[in-house]
């Protein structure tokens, strides 16, 4: 199964988990600035990575190369999720990026895996939640860096 990670980071924390993932399943990473549209289509599995900015806005890269995702054939496509976000001092978008790639890609007819449950996290809102589970993996390195091995180690478990 070939496997590609497509990530935006700007501080690196982004960046970090997507190579992580990969050294745990064997895949090709690659900054979406770097990105072809090819990239996203040729691959058992892809996986899109982004951070959650401000009050809900995407990261800037990806805003930047946005229409390379819109413009990939992902139909039938298998596709994982997994964002990073602040839940203290953004609790009312905590990993809205998570839903706002699931929109997209769910739009695109990709098959969506790596729902995860809500709980053992602390926030008011967020886009990222469908029928009360993250639409991916939700990752917050400022607040909960502990959990996120554990975490990371089960959603890959489940979207394998």
């Amino acid at each position: 199964m070939s496997i590609t990670i497509i990530y935006g980071s700007d501080g690196g924390c982004t960046r970090k988990i997507a190579s992580k993932i990969a050294s745990k399943i064997n895949a090709k990473t690659l900054d979406i600035k770097k990105a072809q549209t090819a990239d996203f289509e040729n691959c058992s599995l892809l996986i899109l990575g982004c951070p959650t900015y401000a009050d809900g806005d995407l990261q800037t890269d990806w805003i930047d190369h946005y229409e390379k995702l819109e413009e990939a054939n992902l139909q039938g496509k298998k596709v994982a999720i997994f964002g990073m976000g602040d839940q203290m001092n953004y609790p009312e978008s905590f990993v809205d990026a998570i839903g706002i790639l699931y929109d997209t890609v769910s739009e695109k007819g990709a098959q969506v895996v790596g729902f995860t449950e809500n709980t053992g996290y602390d926030f008011s809102k967020s886009q990222g939640l469908r029928e009360g589970r993250f639409a991916g993996l939700a990752l917050d390195e400022d607040n909960q860096s502990g959990k996120t091995e554990a975490r990371i180690n089960a959603w890959l478990a489940q979207i394998k």
